[in-house]
């Protein structure tokens, strides 16, 4: 396993940088983005065994006959797996995971985990590598530090070539989705005592003004996401709606979100889309800042990096997503046949409280994939430094688009048990379909309402 440590100059210097601007990276080094790092920043060399693969430009080609928004097909459909980790062996394995799937491991005997060859299969348009070597030498801190936002960026990762945890969880932040997307998605409420619940079903739309076509610093905007959910499950709950914007920079511009509920037939603000609120859709399992395992604003934390590993972690997993969502979603955990993990290189980011600041998690942990900077996996610990919340995300491959992007998630308290599945599109006749940027009324509080209604 390679794993890079930073000495201690080095993670207080991390530290540092994390809340206080810093210069961009000189010429010389972004030209690394053309040598011996991909064009988004990962290293282009496979591992000294060979099981991590060199990337070669990833899956950019659709299956033949595809249609944007049909569920897409496993690229690796009838490869078969190299082995199982079970609770009977996973000390053998244990370098290459997290805490938090170790604990797992512990607190259910009957978790396994299937390991596939490792195919690098990120790709993305070559107008996002254009920005993203560009972001290398222009992108820079807000004026209020790292934490609080990225200036001198648009339409790639900010931050290629990192110097700060921060850096990097705004590089996971600002990773590409498609410039917009239609998607329906569920959430699923897994209760300690094995009963399932669909506690929430969406029709959604976002865009990523950040990634609009043509977008350069200044011109895109403030708000680099927004998206506006009309709800169809339970029936109870069906045409409450909002919508949330988030920013670019959290110091000179709010978040800004509203809610529609019918009953009272007008749309008032909403809690934003960050921090330790908790979500009602996954009756309290999740925060609203564990959306995509890390959503929001980081400036409650002081992140720093960790270093680099080497580690298994669900990637590939088309195959999930032609499944209807109940051969995935077991009583207690995930189900292993669903699932594909694969051996890949992550950055290993933690973050604890800033000064003056308050979470209910004042420590957590984000594992971010060197080829897509998604995040793959999240830990948090509790006020009492117990492990608390362990998070993983399933990765699905858009050879259309092309893209690899986080697809649903799994959050598991280990504390008390139980677990809520969130972003669930699996088994959907229509799929994460990649669109044009949509009008920008769509996302105003009017929009709001007049969607609901339609």
């Amino acid at each position: 396993m390679a794993v890079f440590e930073h000495s201690l100059g080095l993670a207080l210097l991390a530290a540092t940088l994390s809340t206080a601007c810093r210069a961009e990276v000189s010429a010389a080094e972004a030209q690394r983005l053309h040598g011996p790092l991909t064009p988004l920043g990962a290293e282009r060399a496979g591992n000294a065994d060979g099981s991590i693969p060199a990337w070669t430009g990833g899956l950019a080609q659709p299956a033949p006959g595809y249609h944007q928004g049909d569920p897409r097909p496993d690229p690796f459909a009838g490869e078969h797996k190299l082995f199982t980790i079970t609770a009977a062996n996973v000390s053998q394995y244990a370098k290459y995971l997290p805490e938090g799937a170790q604990a797992l491991f512990r607190a259910m005997p009957d978790v396994t985990m299937n390991i596939f060859p490792t195919h690098r299969t990120a790709a993305y348009p070559q107008s996002v590598y254009d920005n993203v070597f560009a972001n290398a030498t222009r992108a820079h801190a807000a004026p209020e530090g790292i934490a609080y936002g990225v200036a001198g960026a648009a339409g790639g990762v900010p931050f290629p070539i990192p110097r700060s945890g921060t850096e990097i969880v705004w590089n996971h932040l600002l990773s590409f989705w498609g410039v917009a997307r239609e998607v329906h998605v569920r959430t699923y409420v897994g209760a300690a005592d094995g009963s399932v619940d669909l506690t929430a079903g969406y029709r959604e739309i976002t865009d990523f003004p950040y990634y609009y076509p043509g977008a350069a610093p200044g011109t895109f905007g403030a708000y680099y996401f927004k998206t506006r959910r009309i709800q169809d499950a339970p029936a109870s709950r069906a045409e409450q709606a909002y919508t949330a914007w988030q920013p670019i920079d959290t110091a000179r511009d709010r978040y800004i979100a509203w809610r529609l509920l019918p009953g009272e037939h007008r749309v008032r603000k909403a809690p934003s889309l960050s921090y330790d609120t908790p979500d009602a859709d996954a009756s309290g399992l999740e925060a609203l800042d564990d959306y995509y395992l890390f959503f929001g604003g980081p400036d409650r934390y002081i992140f720093t990096i960790l270093g680099k590993r080497e580690m298994y972690v669900p990637y590939n997993n088309n195959h999930l997503y032609l499944l209807p969502a109940s051969a995935s979603i077991g009583p207690h955990h995930e189900i292993a046949d669903a699932m594909r993990y694969e051996l890949h290189r992550v950055w290993v980011v933690e973050g604890v409280l800033a000064p003056g600041k308050h979470h209910v998690a004042p420590r957590r942990r984000l594992y971010i994939d060197e080829d897509s900077w998604q995040a793959v996996y999240s830990e948090s610990w509790d006020e009492d430094g117990k492990l608390w919340k362990f998070g993983h995300a399933t990765m699905y491959v858009m050879p259309d688009v092309p893209a690899v992007v986080l697809g649903t998630q799994f959050v598991y308290d280990l504390l008390l048990g139980g677990y809520a599945a969130d972003f669930v599109f699996a088994g959907d006749r229509v799929q994460y379909k990649v669109t044009p940027p949509h009008a920008p009324d769509i996302f105003s509080a009017d929009g709001l309402a007049a969607g609901a209604q339609r």
